[in-house]
């Protein structure tokens, strides 16, 4: 690691400069810690969820908010989704792996701030 730099190894074997404003890793932590991505991330550490029910368990997120979170954590790879072919189609997301490592320290430091107000 070059000192002052910040390397990340991503799974591909490349290397990225986290700091660099072209880093697709910025991308991908953008769409985690956005207002949305980390209730979505936490909810769904509960286990999979519907559409539907994701957004009666975030309270305040508009549909079109969840929908296009929703896309930008499956494009990240954080999220899997399956759409069964019904009338109407139910579409049913869950964390992939990478989604569940990441979703795991979120869920820690929310647990930590919620014991810490006892």
């Amino acid at each position: 690691m070059r000192e002052g730099t910040q390397l990340t190894q991503a799974e591909s074997g490349k290397r990225y400069e986290v700091f660099h404003t072209h880093c697709p890793a910025r991308d991908v932590l953008s769409h985690v810690t956005s207002r949305w991505g980390v209730w979505v991330l936490i909810s769904l550490r509960g286990g999979d969820l519907r559409f539907y029910e994701l957004r009666e368990s975030i309270q305040g997120i508009s549909e079109k908010m969840l929908a296009q979170t929703l896309r930008a954590l499956v494009q990240d790879g954080l999220v899997w989704r399956e759409v069964e072919p019904t009338t109407p189609p139910q579409v049913t997301y869950g964390l992939t792996r990478f989604g569940q490592d990441i979703g795991a320290p979120l869920e820690e430091l929310f647990n930590r701030l919620d014991r810490g107000r006892r």
